[in-house]
């Protein structure tokens, strides 16, 4: 699965980003403390087992599983999940994955103990793209990355909706929100809204037809596995 990074605050809750090498993915373990509810952020099926053996290392319950939105890049874990822990699964509403078991809408809050998780329409780099606020916390999906934004060119995707999410709602938070995406290829983990905003190459626009030219002559070649990845997260990673 590669490196991990453990991140422990507010004394008790418990906050683990680990990163699969095979797709650059990221997913996130959140916990209230150590013996409690846990929920996990973009599962890779890959690596459902040691997210098991992390489990129960730190003495957690699995009680949800979210995915940001349908990657193209690799199988998620959920169902796998489900199927050993029970979870619930839980996706934005507008994914076309109907055995989820939650559909959140823009706004509505996932509850895990005391933890408030607030749920973000961010539609773009997919029609179903979820983004997902907790505290500070912000897990972004393949909206927005450190040092770039996601692509737009299949999946339903769009540029112009990905400027709106982006700039209109991420950007709008504030500054010192660290950001927390699904991939990172360039070897970085976290960075911030601000930090961002400086920096990122594809945020320095002025308006949403500047991003919609750049995203369109990006030529980016297909994921691999894409069609049969895609065909496989619609039903949360089962064959």
């Amino acid at each position: 699965m590669g490196q991990f990074v453990l991140i422990c605050y507010y004394m008790q809750m418990i906050f683990k980003q680990l990163f699969d090498t095979k797709s650059s993915t990221f997913t996130y373990f959140i916990s209230s403390g150590k013996g409690r509810e846990s929920l996990i952020i973009d599962p890779v099926l890959d690596n459902v087992s040691e997210y098991i053996k992390l489990l129960e290392e730190l003495d957690l319950k699995l009680v949800k599983v979210i995915d940001t939105h349908i990657h193209a890049d690799h199988v998620t874990g959920a169902s796998k999940l489900k199927d050993i822990t029970k979870c619930s699964t839980i996706m934005g509403d507008h994914t076309p994955a109907d055995s989820v078991e939650i559909k959140v809408k823009d706004e509505e809050l996932i509850h895990l103990d005391d933890i408030k998780i607030r749920a973000m329409y961010t539609p773009g780099h997919t029609s179903d793209s979820y983004s997902f606020l907790m505290n500070n916390y912000l897990f972004s999906g393949d909206t927005l990355l450190i040092n770039g934004t996601g692509r737009t060119d299949f999946q339903n995707g769009n540029a112009k909706d990905a400027y709106n999410s982006i700039f209109n709602k991420l950007l709008k938070l504030p500054e010192e929100t660290l950001l927390y995406p699904a991939h990172d290829y360039k070897g970085e983990k976290v960075s911030t809204i601000g930090k961002e905003k400086k920096q990122n190459p594809r945020l320095q626009v002025s308006n949403a037809d500047e991003y919609v030219e750049i995203m369109s002559n990006l030529n980016l070649s297909k994921p691999k596995l894409m069609d049969s990845n895609v065909s496989r997260n619609i039903k949360l990673g089962s064959n």
